[in-house]
């Protein structure tokens, strides 16, 4: 199966549009290797940013998605959900965090759309060569065992405990010697 890839550039209002030429970077992801579609738009997260990239993985038989806009840590889920009710595995999807590491950190326009530009090239790479996942459920005993009965494990084991978890406390020595 060959890979037909969606690029997403947001213009997340003007956190990253204010300094980031967006529509530039949308016109660069273009030329990129498997790049079947590439957009931008002013609001990715919104609903109607997750409908476009729905419509689109249907509609152009996308099987990787790119969107490069805010934080992974602060959007990755929505994107992925939106890959997941196309029909799209949702580990065929990379993000490209160009508010945080580009337009709040650079000055310059000319340097922030070619740092842009770089980020979307390297997740555009990366999704080439992500293979496919499922999620799954795991059996996991509820026990902890810390390793060094040290300040810091001595610690760690006490919160453990307190917390109303069965803690293991492991040292290697009977005894320990502080220096003095």
């Amino acid at each position: 199966m060959s890979i037909r890839l969606g690029f997403y550039v947001c213009h997340c209002g003007i956190n990253i549009a204010g300094k980031v030429r967006v529509e530039e970077v949308a016109a660069f992801a273009r030329t990129l290797k498997n790049v079947v579609i590439a957009r931008d738009y002013k609001f990715m997260c919104s609903d109607p940013g997750q409908e476009m990239i729905e419509k689109d993985i249907k509609e152009f038989n996308l099987n990787r998605v790119v969107v490069a806009s805010c934080s992974p840590r602060l959007h990755e889920k929505t994107f992925q959900g939106a890959c997941r009710r196309a029909g799209l595995n949702p580990y065929f999807f990379q993000m490209a965090s160009v508010r945080e590491q580009v337009s709040w950190v650079t000055e310059d326009e000319d340097e922030a759309t070619r740092k842009a530009k770089t980020l979307a090239a390297a997740a555009i790479n990366r999704v080439n060569y992500h293979e496919s996942l499922d999620d799954r459920e795991a059996v996991v005993h509820p026990d902890i065992m810390v390793v060094g009965a040290g300040i810091a494990g001595m610690q760690a084991a006490l919160d453990i405990g307190n917390a109303g978890h069965h803690v293991y406390l492991v040292e290697k020595s009977t005894t320990t010697t502080l220096p003095l």
